[in-house]
């Protein structure tokens, strides 16, 4: 008949199962939700004869359910199928696994992967305690500086639990060599304690993106005791950043700001970019606390500082021991964002900033900087009264496969949510739809399964 909706394979995929009406579709829904483990709202009846009848897509909150449920994904599910035609649509199969089966296992991983970084905390803590001043040769050495450089650089650019296993086996080679007594080289003690620090900080960095500020504040303190024995400025001033780096996503702005200014006069004298990256962690810190002419003032000393920079190792080593100028722009239009800041010139920048992480075959690119940089545009338009481009901005962010969802990542799209519960905006449909929708993005906060 005319005018109506056409035959999706949802409500055909249903119908092979016997399920011929909308209320017989929700045990349905709770059996797969509960499988899962979703802890989301479930749908309304009348969202499932929306679903059923009209062909209305679902919202992505119950998209995971749906599709363990019928096991198709959801693109083929809202697929229109022909009269009297038969869907040749291929089942999801545990061959061919998706960000879905992911999804079901991130609450097990996480334990386990908090588990077993605990294990490394406590091992890390009694190297602190009772380390030797011993060290190997070349050949172990050049075995070590290949993982620690792939290490590094695969760091910003794939899911942690893709390398968390590999980073804290290096990790426990590298105490294991600085407490075996088989001293060879002075210069051989110190690379080793460079890579312990190495080491140290990218563990620590793992636990602030597990959300762990406590454990990452421990194998910080351990990095900076490796930082000192070598005598490694560079890397001493680093681990005052990732102080702040941890203070800051914890919530703690007043922490953050001291640890930041703390290593912005450590760093005097340093021609490398730690310590332009010193001055944004101050930038944003002193944003949270609203502290605009501090934000200028950093703002302004790291782009001064910027004409004079020169190279030294940690920029070399790359990821994230270097403070690329992209990364920058993107620190600054964050501190911007997090004084509530809008306008177009903004938003030209914040725009530039995405920019900067569009191409993953840059060495600088990381998805978490993307991320961010997408969320704090959103915040700028948000701010400038563009709530369509708000929800266009932050809607790559909302498709990220969970193990991306770092708690940095949740955490930024959160203060987008957040600001769309004031000002005008509030009452915008978009805006109300763009809340619900972020409210459900950390369902399994922090997610990190296996990639």
């Amino acid at each position: 008949m005319e005018g109506e909706a056409p035959v999706l394979f949802f409500r055909h995929a249903l119908e092979a199962r016997g399920v011929r009406t909308p209320e017989d579709v929700l045990p349905l829904y709770r059996k797969a939700a509960a499988k899962l483990g979703s802890h989301n709202d479930e749908p309304a009846s009348k969202t499932i004869e929306g679903w059923f009848y009209d062909g209305r897509r679902p919202q992505r909150a119950f998209r995971p359910v749906i599709v363990e449920m019928l096991g198709y994904s959801i693109d083929d599910l809202w697929t229109e199928v022909p009269e009297g035609a038969s869907p040749t649509f291929a089942p999801l199969t545990a061959a061919s696994p998706t960000a879905l089966h992911a999804d079901a296992d991130a609450s097990v991983d996480l334990n386990d992967m908090k588990r077993t970084g605990a294990m490394a905390v406590q091992r890390a803590r009694q190297f602190l305690l009772g380390k030797d001043r011993e060290t190997v040769g070349e050949d172990t050495l050049g075995l070590i500086d290949d993982e620690v450089e792939r290490l590094v650089t695969e760091y910003p650019r794939v899911p942690l639990s893709g390398i968390w296993d590999d980073l804290l086996e290096t990790q426990d080679q590298v105490f294991r060599l600085l407490e075996g007594g088989r001293v060879r080289q002075l210069s051989h003690l110190r690379d080793l304690n460079v890579k312990a620090a190495v080491l140290s900080f990218l563990v620590a960095k793992g636990f602030n993106d597990m959300e762990s500020p406590h454990q990452a504040m421990t194998m910080t303190r351990v990095a900076a005791s490796c930082a000192r024995t070598a005598e490694h400025p560079g890397l001493i001033v680093l681990t005052d950043g990732l102080k702040s780096l941890i203070s800051y996503w914890a919530d703690k702005p007043e922490d953050a700001y001291h640890y930041a200014s703390q290593g912005v006069a450590t760093a005097v004298g340093l021609r490398g970019t730690v310590g332009l990256w010193l001055l944004g962690l101050q930038a944003r810190a002193a944003a949270v606390l609203g502290d605009e002419e501090a934000v200028r003032a950093a703002k302004q000393e790291a782009a001064d500082r910027r004409e004079h920079v020169i190279h030294d190792d940690l920029d070399r080593l790359g990821g994230l021991f270097t403070y690329a100028p992209e990364k920058q722009l993107y620190y600054s239009v964050e501190a911007s964002a997090l004084l509530g800041q809008g306008n177009a010139e903004l938003a030209a920048e914040a725009e530039q900033a995405v920019q900067g992480f569009s191409d993953p075959s840059s060495p600088n690119w990381a998805f978490g900087d993307l991320a961010g940089s997408q969320c704090d545009l959103a915040l700028i338009r948000l701010f400038s009264g563009d709530v369509d481009g708000t929800a266009a901005a932050i809607r790559p962010v909302l498709d990220l496969p969970i193990s991306h969802r770092n708690n940095g990542i949740v955490v930024s799209a959160l203060r987008v949510r957040q600001a769309l519960m004031s000002g005008p905006a509030r009452t915008a449909a978009v805006a109300r739809d763009l809340r619900a929708e972020i409210e459900a993005f950390p369902a399994s906060r922090p997610a990190l399964p296996r990639g």
